[in-house]
């Protein structure tokens, strides 16, 4: 009826208005579900400026991929486990980390506060990502275990964390690396 407020769409229902047709037009060019062309299109808007690494262990029982800079930001810390392992990592988000195969073949150890999960391959040994101690709502990136072709450069932070507590609390950054 003249003058009636329109109903807004239910849930999971999306009026595209005008843009019905390009959208239809796309999902059929790429030969994507609507799926797919969602996660495309939040992907290239919620991760601007970044770039999409995929990794794994050495054997490929663990793949995984992680939205980050090429621009690395890379710590090198030299705490009893880091020192043990070469342990050189940088932080992103969970949200930007995506774990695609291997999740049963994932081991943990933990030591000390057993906040930071370091997690290897069962097969392998390898610690190609792991919670750590200053930002367990994200994740250490080995980017020594990302595919070649979209790193551009990295650059390498020393980091005490001989003396973890003080080296974290001074830090300026560190701990807003997980933030979103």
């Amino acid at each position: 009826p003249a003058g009636a407020k329109a109903e807004p769409p239910g849930p999971g229902v999306i009026d595209l208005g005008a843009q019905s047709g390009r959208w239809a037009a796309f999902q059929e060019r790429h030969r994507l579900s609507c799926e797919e062309a969602a996660r495309l299109l939040l992907d290239a808007y919620e991760y601007r400026g970044l770039v999409k690494h995929t990794g794994g262990c050495h054997c490929g029982a663990i793949r995984f991929e992680v939205w980050a800079s090429a621009d690395l930001h890379v710590f090198n810390c030299n705490c009893s486990i880091c020192t043990k392992k070469q342990n050189r990592h940088f932080i992103v988000p969970a949200s930007r980390f995506k774990l695609l195969k291997g999740a049963d073949n994932l081991t943990t150890y933990t030591f000390n506060t057993h906040r930071a999960q370091h997690t290897f391959c069962k097969t392998c040994g390898v610690q190609s990502f792991y919670t750590p101690r200053s930002n367990p709502d994200g994740y250490g990136i080995a980017p020594h275990c990302l595919d070649d072709g979209t790193v551009q450069t990295i650059i390498t932070e020393d980091i005490n964390g001989k003396e973890w507590e003080k080296a974290v609390r001074e830090h300026k950054t560190i701990r807003d690396m997980s933030k979103p």
